[in-house]
């Protein structure tokens, strides 16, 4: 009874915390979220053509995912099958959709994500690899966008329709990450003044981090990202910045439909702060957090409240809660796929 009870409890002592982490960040975040739902009648004043917009901009950033995906699984022994772009597409979609509805989050996502490929036949180590540096890579391309804007933001406030510049302004950001990237994949010399740079500064509020601690680990991780990606580093660059970029022009253009004025910069830092609050796995995918937080942050650059709403409600809705039943029918077209193809022999 002893070694079953311990069993139990190492089995689902981990997953009952987990739910009970993201029961209180719930009953935290509730207010936010019920005035999130009650605006949704709103979105019908908003011109119709900006959903489709906004659904294009969102497919084109997880199709970024998606190359990324093709290029480090693409890597590695000849006698590999190649998974096609419909099994990796199928695979984040389902992942995706999980990392929003489970507690867990990104993590929870991303252990479905590896069993369709695995599945598919893709080596598990492989997979595992592959993740890893998907997840590094996109992370540094966010990491990278607030030094990126700082000049921007520095700069007078451009022209008064300045929010219609958000385009061309992701499109200008996307060529910086691109150069910015394979500076990182070609040049470990640039990777260890950075980090030294980094380390220096992090060094003030925490003393135990040195540039030299610092520069080391993040020559590892440059390490693993290069050779997930060997000789494709220009693709694997521009596939991570069109995955970020594609995203913020979602967002651009969620504020441009309700004709709102704000400094793109602004509303790029406004940006970046919620995918940070995103990769909290409080509630899955930020529910909540991610939300009200947004909303702030835009009031805080200018916005009014009433646009910060419904424009955060209008670029959740293509980010966050489209992909879910289309993440859920990619996953239940799996296991039917799988269901079928099946030998009749197999269990």
């Amino acid at each position: 009874m002893r070694i079953a009870g311990g069993g139990l409890v190492r089995r689902w002592g981990g997953r009952a915390v987990g739910l009970a982490i993201t029961g209180v960040g719930l009953y935290i975040v509730a207010p936010s979220i019920l005035s999130l739902f009650g605006a949704w009648p709103r979105l019908a004043d908003v011109n119709p053509w900006w959903f489709p917009v906004l659904v294009v901009l969102e497919a084109c950033s997880f199709a970024g995912l998606w190359w990324l995906a093709r290029l480090s699984l693409d890597q590695h022994t000849e006698d590999q099958v190649i998974a096609g772009w419909g099994t990796i597409a199928t695979a984040q979609l389902a992942g995706n959709a999980a990392s929003k509805v489970l507690p867990g989050g990104a993590a929870t996502g991303s252990v479905l994500q590896a069993r369709l490929l695995i599945q598919a036949g893709q080596p598990a180590a492989v997979v595992a690899s592959a993740l890893t540096a998907i997840g590094l890579i996109t992370t540094g391309v966010l990491l990278l966008l607030p030094v990126l804007t700082v000049p921007a933001v520095l700069i007078g406030p451009p022209p008064a329709r300045q929010l219609e510049l958000g385009l061309l302004i992701s499109l200008i950001m996307a060529v910086l990450i691109v150069g910015l990237g394979l500076a990182a994949l070609t040049w470990p010399r640039f990777v260890v003044v950075v980090g030294r740079g980094a380390g220096h500064v992090i060094h003030l509020v925490k003393r135990s981090v040195t540039a030299d601690s610092c520069a080391a680990q993040l020559v590892t991780q440059r390490e693993r990202v290069a050779a997930a990606f060997e000789g494709r580093w220009w693709s694997a660059a521009l596939a991570a910045a069109a995955n970020r970029m594609f995203d913020y022009a979602a967002l651009v253009a969620a504020l441009a439909a309700l004709d709102v004025h704000a400094r793109p910069s602004m509303v790029l830092l406004a940006y970046v702060v919620a995918q940070a609050l995103a990769m909290i796995p409080i509630t899955p995918g930020g529910l909540g957090f991610v939300d009200a937080g947004l909303t702030a942050l835009l009031v805080l650059i200018g916005i009014s409240p009433d646009a910060a709403l419904i424009g955060t409600l209008l670029y959740r809705l293509a980010s966050f809660w489209l992909p879910i039943p289309v993440g859920l029918l990619a996953w239940a077209g799996w296991r039917i796929h799988l269901h079928i193809t099946r030998p009749a022999g197999d269990g």
